[in-house]
């Protein structure tokens, strides 16, 4: 009777055991440049020494070209007014942008930044990124579209194992890195099974005192130094040159 009461309370505490969440990340702040605070940010990506951001809000939507050293805008475009500009991808000379409730993304020249083409998708629009083989787009959801870099077309889907709404994404060694709306979080995702790799928790950074509430973290890109990143939010007075590390390492 003992050794029955003892297996089953064994049983118990095993069925009530939840496995490991995935590992926290811990944000090292290395350095900073200015960001421009009228910038919606939206897209965020560096190519080529050219730190490439698309910015939002319908009449005010643009693609730029920015510095990467001191933030200045280098070159800019303004999309149609009725466009509300979202995430961006460099695929070779060509970027590109989605917009947000249009159903249009846009093909444009990386160094005119003037419109080529332009492909129509389903849902929402919100984050994309070039993994070098493969477009991966956001809508808002947990969920991840993947597409032709070419045709735009979709070549399959990926589901996060993560409750929150994936917005701007970053490719690179493998996984797609992605802020999840509107927290100042960001999640490290592994593209083949949709598992978290990492979580970061970034709300040491961003401005202080009053800001509007859509003023959120929003903005990832690898940075000019291997291994380290750079991230900024919505009309952020700065943005941030970061490295992502393990607790413990």
């Amino acid at each position: 009777m003992r050794a029955a009461v003892l297996l089953l309370a064994v049983v118990l505490l095993t069925g009530c055991a939840s496995p490991a969440g995935p590992p926290h990340l811990r944000v090292e702040v290395l350095g900073t440049m200015p960001h421009d605070t009228s910038a919606f940010t939206e897209g965020y990506e560096l190519a080529g020494g050219v730190l490439y951001e698309s910015t939002g809000l319908q009449g005010s939507s643009t693609l730029r070209a920015v510095d990467p050293k001191t933030g200045r805008v280098q070159r800019s475009v303004d999309l149609p007014a009725e466009y509300f500009g979202e995430g961006i991808a460099v695929v070779g000379d060509r970027i590109w942008q989605l917009t947000w409730q249009q159903n249009v993304a846009m093909l444009r020249d990386r160094t005119t930044l003037e419109q080529l083409g332009t492909a129509s998708y389903q849902d929402e629009g919100w984050g994309l990124c070039y993994d070098g083989r493969r477009l991966v787009m956001s809508d808002g959801t947990s969920l991840l579209t993947f597409r032709d870099p070419r045709t735009f077309a979709v070549t399959g889907h990926v589901q996060v194992a993560y409750e929150g709404r994936l917005n701007e994404l970053e490719c690179v060694d493998g996984s797609v890195w992605a802020n999840v709306y509107p927290t100042k979080t960001i999640i490290r995702v592994d593209p083949a099974s949709g598992a978290v790799q990492g979580v970061a928790d970034l709300s040491a950074l961003g401005p202080t005192g009053d800001t509007a509430a859509d003023d959120v973290l929003n903005g990832i890109s690898v940075a000019p130094t291997p291994g380290e990143f750079l991230v900024t939010g919505k009309r952020w007075p700065l943005a941030y040159r970061v490295r992502f590390t393990r607790d413990g390492s």
